[in-house]
């Protein structure tokens, strides 16, 4: 497949690019500074771009089959400047004017709520202090999906819990509209992993997916 990265230089992002590579699909990076992403292959394109400019974004999701985005707030200033979801309005923009339908973006966990009266009571408060003290990156991805899901794409959005960094194990549970049971962790590897093997899944159209070990 031909698939576009955004957010390349990112933890889940180089994952992606590197799994995606190592699977024979032929991939282009958007970043900012190609100096960041430490990826190679001979099917990788490093696509330069200004992130604000859907236009200038065309070029680089033109005829794709996917497009995957790890785009995300790097800390709570990033979070209160709404950066997920202003970083994904052009995204979505570009991909219209092109016509290009599948999109797969990083969310988290706690958007799913506390459906959780299921959940062990441990896991109900953990959830609720969570939510509480990363409100800012939370409220950022909630207007995310909200633009998600008045685009005309294909979208999914992938939805882990705290991230870790462990090599991939493909080993993990999903749960398409809600989160697994006592959703606590996942590598970052396999979230990359997840978000690829998602992509020809129609059942995920259009809907949230929980991933978690």
């Amino acid at each position: 497949m031909k698939l576009t990265v955004f957010g390349a230089t990112g933890g889940i992002g180089q994952e992606i690019v590197r799994q995606a590579l190592a699977a024979g699909h032929q991939v282009t990076a958007v970043v900012r500074d190609p100096a960041r992403l430490s990826v190679q292959g001979e099917r990788l394109e490093v696509f330069r771009a200004d992130l604000s400019d859907a236009e200038g974004l065309r070029a680089a999701v033109a005829g794709r089959d996917a497009v995957l985005s790890g785009l995300g707030a790097r800390g709570m200033k990033d979070a209160r400047d709404g950066i997920a979801a202003r970083l994904t309005r052009p995204v979505l923009r570009a991909m219209e004017a092109e016509g290009v339908r599948r999109l797969l973006v990083v969310s988290a966990a706690p958007l799913a709520g506390a459906a959780a009266e299921r959940e062990p009571v441990v896991d109900r408060v953990m959830f609720r202090v969570i939510s509480r003290v990363l409100k800012p990156v939370y409220d950022d991805l909630r207007v995310m999906e909200d633009e998600l899901s008045s685009s005309a794409t294909d979208w999914t959005s992938v939805r882990p819990p705290k991230l870790v960094d462990k090599p991939v194990t493909g080993t993990y549970r999903t749960r398409t509209g809600g989160n697994p049971r006592s959703a606590r962790t996942i590598g970052r590897a396999d979230v990359a992993h997840a978000m690829l093997a998602l992509i020809d899944d129609p059942g995920t159209v259009k809907q949230a997916v929980g991933v978690a070990y």
